[in-house]
């Protein structure tokens, strides 16, 4: 892990926990900048859907790597990680302080552990298995690793999965058992010594959590979230897997009610923020913060205090 890396501070958790705010917040207190570790948020034009922060947030401190990449262009973890490292580099190189908000775990991961080389995309195999149902991916991967652990519902990640099998010869579990090796993460029950000290994972109780996502789903709606997508065209594979493209594309359709439609996207936004609270709770030296416990103010002042006594401000 470099030196920017090790230095930087982390403040993640999952979708509507309210990080953003608190991020932008402890940044003013810092003088500090933030990068946005968040898969969607990256990608300009659908603010209102990927729940980009608002004109006042973004205002208390520099934001980079929100809204800075077409949605025609494909992401990944290595592209990220290599955007990311060149900004924190940058951030440091001007004597401030860097903050790394986010929820999307592998982005997060990719800074904090690096990542093992996988192959490029092959355009040609990758049309191919874009032909297959997810069933049949499904089938296929575990014909080629059956150690494997892929959200079978998750068509992105299985075709990527299924592509290094391909190319490389090796089930991708077994590279992914390389990473966790070089991290130093392959107990789940010791802490990974690659983290660095000052790593947030702010959460709220599931009732107010989930309440926190219906709101937030319903103002979506409220603020024109149907004219946002409808003026949207062609976009990467990687955008479209943002949550609500798909469901609002059926609503303009008419192939779902506009009830039907909000219930979809609250009901995947909270399944997603399940599968995120799963993937902090096991990166074992993330500070915890539990904000139904404490108002904004408070958890603002912890997080900068212990920032400050750890030398990183």
């Amino acid at each position: 892990m470099s030196l920017a890396v090790k230095s930087a501070l982390f403040i993640v958790g999952p979708t509507a926990t309210g990080k953003s705010e608190i991020a932008a917040d402890v940044a003013q207190k810092l003088d500090a900048e933030i990068i946005s570790a968040d898969a969607f948020q990256i990608y300009r034009g659908l603010d209102l859907l990927n729940a980009k922060p608002g004109a006042t947030t973004l205002a208390k401190a520099p934001h980079h790597l929100i809204g800075t990449m077409s949605i025609l262009e494909e992401m990944s973890a290595e592209k990220f990680r290599q955007l990311a490292s060149r900004t924190l580099a940058e951030i440091h190189s001007r004597g401030k302080t860097a903050i790394v908000v986010g929820g999307s775990g592998l982005y997060v991961k990719v800074l904090t552990h690096g990542l093992t080389p996988v192959p490029s995309v092959d355009l040609k195999l990758r049309a191919q298995l874009n032909q297959l149902s997810p069933d049949e991916l499904g089938a296929k991967l575990l014909d080629l690793d059956p150690q494997t652990k892929i959200d079978m519902k998750n068509r992105r990640r299985l075709v990527r999965a299924i592509e290094i099998c391909l190319t490389t010869g090796q089930p991708a579990s077994a590279q992914r058992g390389e990473w966790n090796a070089v991290a130093g993460i392959g107990d789940p029950g010791q802490p990974a010594s690659a983290m660095p000290a000052t790593s947030f994972f702010v959460f709220r109780e599931r009732d107010e959590l989930y309440e926190r996502i219906n709101r937030r789903v319903e103002a979506m709606f409220e603020n024109g979230v149907i004219e946002e997508v409808r003026a949207t065209g062609t976009m990467s594979q990687t955008a479209s897997q943002m949550i609500g493209v798909r469901e609002i594309r059926k609503l303009l359709d008419g192939r779902m009610s506009i009830f039907q439609c909000v219930a979809a996207i609250q009901q995947a936004t909270r399944r997603y923020a399940k599968r995120q609270l799963t993937w902090f709770r096991r990166q074992t030296n993330f500070r915890p913060l539990n904000l139904s416990l404490f108002s904004h103010k408070e958890a603002v002042t912890w997080i900068s205090q212990l920032a400050k006594d750890l030398a990183v401000a």
